[in-house]
């Protein structure tokens, strides 16, 4: 029995119609004979939902209890005892009640999958797991259900469900997703246009890298080879001058007029890892393109021009934009250059684009670092010359006879044994020697035809000949080698001078230097190990690549030592001995650069605990007259109640103690609110997160304002929040505090509360004077008070330390307009894990 295949419809936000549309596969399937059941399915009482599933099996829940409330999850026994061709099952993201089979219901989906069972199921791109730094910072709301990428990426089928932020926004307003009573907060907060575009765009990306997934996958499976313009992708072919600038603008705005468009800078570096363009230019170029959203890589390749149209068919690209050539006329006579070449052979399916620039025609004037290496084609021109070329001579002498003399037959053949050493260097130049010397004795030494010599000067000039030979071979061959070698040597300087300088700028981080080393040596994956002594176990401090079986630098194809605990560990092959001096460099420069960066935590830590410091001296400061100002009242009170001088009325008693009892009461207000902000400023607030409902907090954090100056509107169906319950009231408290203090005479601060997706809002509303959009931000801040507000009215900590507690318990605090005038402050809280809104059941299912 095979595994079952998994099709997930995804959804761009809440409400888009995930769950109608696998329910409208549900029937189509159905209709074709399929069996098919429905395993799990919420429709959240929206009317149009609930009717698709008339008509469908739907399998009975399982029930479980949890702190005395009863909850219902996908029955898997069930399931897997039924065994449906195919189970639909709503909410992969979904997190089940502790004591459940699995701990997430996209575990309980694999189960299934294993048992041969194809599963339906549907999820929003807001809890893919990757996705959730971006996904809070656009909707300010952190996902706590979610579902890891992998999963979602083994799916066999993907559909995206699609809908435009202003349909949406009307489907809610109609009442379609949501409850009348919760539209307008919905609307106002994670439904606003602008969040919906976001959410939409990186559906839409997230699927179109997957599309991409797919196709290359297909490509490569079948070996396809051809381009195939799904999109266009624009390759730039970079040789490190300043014309590299001219031509990423030009391939941006190319990529700006076509939807997707996608620009990859490449540049092509000789085959020893060694960069021949100026690495200065190279990383502005880098950074261009990098603040146009396009990518920068650096291959290798001994043809340049083969190099990058190897990389563009690689990449699926369609168009390649390379610059006019640099040469000068005269040197075209060493070949056509890469734009021609690259034109030439880029065949039907790939665009060039030459771009004319400045340096056109200005000569090349780059650092070229020659290789050491001759390269095999050089040494077979070599061993030609050194071998066959005597012989060819000597047949042309023949053919000329004797008036040249000896003297000048060996002139000849000392050309062949220079050109060979100039070639392939020095063993083929001695070969040469070897060779022309026997055929000088043996055709054109006298007596002819044997290897005999008759005359001494003969004998002489033949060992002359030799020894010049052997001589002006090993001068040429050394001077080669030196040549490449100094060429080596400087690129390996401008590189290294480079290195060192954006490192010590801090201008390259621990990820991008291993990238970095990973491209100049051509290698799988780079990951910088260590350990705190010689026998605990090696740990990844940095990676790029799969280093998934690296667990120590031996199992390593290369590893460098950086001192006695730590190492550079390269995979992909095994580097030649004078390529680790520039490898030794970096890994040098890697630890230099781990040790930055926990440098700048440990100066960021400081920074912290200076600003708390700073903060306490600003609390002294700035409260001082604010709490000597109760005191100075209780002070007062006290002294005329224990003057004997004075004999007090009964109801001056009592006004004086209450004036005592007041003073001491904003006293405590003040110094709690101090130490609140303080706390929060040194990063010692601790929650104790549990489950609770809401009306067991906010009825108690009423108890500082007059009863008739609140409506409590706080539904008994809502579901349980996981907070710290003193945090929580302490936060509820001072908004509702500031808003009775605001609010006019006779009317009423509302405080409700509502349920939205796995969050909870609280929002209390004021009829005061409001505050305009710019100050909204500002009045969050500590000894803000706004407009004229008194002295006496506080210390301007009341909101500040809200917003502390609501983001401590992982919530926030906002404000809003309230419609009509006044302000609405708007607190969310997370829903407590496995707990839903309770919802009446469904009517009985048809049985298909």
């Amino acid at each position: 029995m095979g595994r079952g295949k998994l099709r997930i419809y995804l959804g761009a936000a809440p409400g888009v119609g995930k769950t109608y549309a696998m329910l409208s596969e549900a029937h189509r399937r159905v209709e074709r004979g399929t069996d098919c059941v429905v395993a799990f399915v919420e429709h959240h009482e929206r009317p149009r939902t609930e009717v698709m599933l008339h008509g469908l099996e739907q399998l009975p829940r399982k029930e479980m209890e949890y702190r005395g409330t009863v909850f219902t999850e996908m029955d898997v026994d069930a399931i897997l005892e039924r065994r449906p061709a195919v189970a639909l099952v709503d909410e992969m993201a979904h997190t089940n009640v502790p004591g459940s089979r699995n701990t997430k219901r996209w575990q309980d989906i694999e189960e299934l999958l294993e048992a041969g069972i194809h599963v339906i199921s549907t999820v929003n791109i807001q809890h893919l797991e990757s996705l959730g730094d971006i996904v809070e910072s656009i909707t300010g709301v952190r996902q706590k259900e979610t579902v890891p990428d992998e999963v979602v990426r083994r799916a066999d089928q993907i559909e995206l469900v699609d809908m435009s932020p202003h349909a949406l926004r009307r489907r809610m307003a109609h009442g379609n997703i949501y409850k009348p009573n919760k539209v307008d907060a919905a609307l106002s907060n994670y439904f606003r246009p602008g969040n919906l575009t976001a959410l939409r765009e990186l559906a839409l990306l997230w699927v179109a890298d997957r599309v991409d997934e797919y196709l290359q996958e297909y490509r490569s499976e079948h070996k396809v080879s051809k381009i195939w313009g799904s999109r266009e992708r624009i390759v730039v072919g970079l040789t490190g001058g300043s014309e590299g600038r001219t031509l990423i603008r030009r391939a941006a705005r190319l990529a700006e007029k076509g939807a997707g468009g996608e620009v990859l800078a490449v540049y092509i570096g000789r085959s020893d890892g060694l960069a021949a363009g100026s690495p200065k230019e190279l990383a502005v170029q880098r950074t261009l393109i990098e603040d146009l959203g396009g990518t920068f890589h650096h291959v290798m390749g001994e043809d340049v021009p083969s190099a990058l149209l190897e990389f563009a068919r690689g990449v699926n690209a369609t168009q390649i934009v390379l610059g006019s050539s640099r040469r000068k006329a005269w040197q075209y006579i060493f070949g056509p250059g890469v734009g021609a070449t690259v034109a030439r052979d880029s065949g039907p399916d790939l665009d060039v684009h030459i771009v004319t620039h400045e340096e056109v025609a200005k000569g090349r004037g780059l650092p070229v670092a020659r290789s050491a290496r001759l390269g095999r084609p050089r040494i077979i021109w070599g061993w030609l010359v050194g071998s066959v070329g005597p012989a060819l001579l000597t047949l042309l002498l023949l053919q000329v006879g004797a008036v040249l003399g000896l003297a000048n037959d060996m002139l000849l053949f000392l050309v062949l044994t220079v050109a060979a050493a100039l070639l392939g260097g020095l063993v083929p130049a001695l070969a040469s020697a070897v060779v022309g010397s026997l055929l000088l004795n043996w055709f054109f030494t006298p007596p002819v035809g044997r290897l005999t010599i008759a005359d001494p000067k003969n004998i002489l000039a033949l060992i002359i000949f030799v020894l010049v030979a052997i001589s002006v071979a090993s001068v040429v061959d050394l001077a080669a080698r030196r040549t490449h070698q100094a060429a080596r040597l400087r690129a390996e300087s401008e590189i290294l001078s480079f290195l060192a300088g954006s490192v010590l700028r801090g201008e390259t981080t621990l990820d991008a230097l291993l990238e970095r080393v990973r491209e100049t040596f051509a290698m799988d994956a780079v990951a910088l190990l260590e350990r705190e002594n010689d026998t605990a176990p090696w740990t990844c401090s940095g990676s790029v690549g799969d280093v998934s079986p690296l667990e120590r630098p031996e199992d390593a194809h290369v590893d460098m030592p950086v001192g006695d605990h730590m190492a550079l560990a390269l995979t992909g092959r095994v580097l030649p001995a004078e390529d680790r001096r520039v490898l030794a460099a970096f890994a040098a420069q890697a630890a230099v650069v781990l040790d930055r960066q926990r440098l700048q935590s440990q100066a960021d830590h400081a920074r912290e605990l200076a600003e708390g410091n700073r903060m306490r001296t600003a609390l002294l400061a700035a409260v001082s007259h604010d709490l000597r100002t109760p005191l100075a009242g209780i002070k007062a009170s006290v002294t005329s109640l224990r003057s004997d001088d004075i004999e007090w009325s009964d109801e001056d008693q009592a006004e004086l103690l209450a004036g005592i009892e007041e003073g001491a009461d904003r006293l405590d207000h003040l110094v709690g609110n101090l130490l609140d902000m303080s706390r929060l400023q040194t990063g010692t607030v601790t929650p104790l997160i549990r489950e609770i409902d809401l009306d067991e907090v906010v009825p108690m954090a009423l108890g500082g304002v007059p009863e008739d100056s609140v409506i409590l509107d706080i539904p008994e169906e809502l579901p349980m929040v996981a907070v710290d319950p003193g945090l929580l009231e302490r936060s509820v408290a001072n908004v509702v505090e500031n808003a009775v203090k605001y609010s006019p005479d006779g009317e009423s601060v509302l405080v409700s509360a509502s349920a939205l997706g796995d969050r909870v809002e609280i929002r209390v509303a004021d009829r005061g004077p409001g505050v305009p959009d710019d100050a909204k931000d500002r009045i969050f801040e500590p000894f803000q008070r706004y407009g004229d507000a008194p002295r006496g009215a506080g210390v301007g900590l009341g909101l500040a330390v809200a917003r502390g507690f609501a983001e401590a318990i992982a919530g926030t605090l906002t404000a809003e307009d309230t419609p009509g005038g006044g302000m609405t402050m708007v607190l969310t809280v997370p829903t407590a894990a496995g707990h839903l809104a309770t919802r009446p059941d469904l009517p009985a299912a048809v049985t298909s």
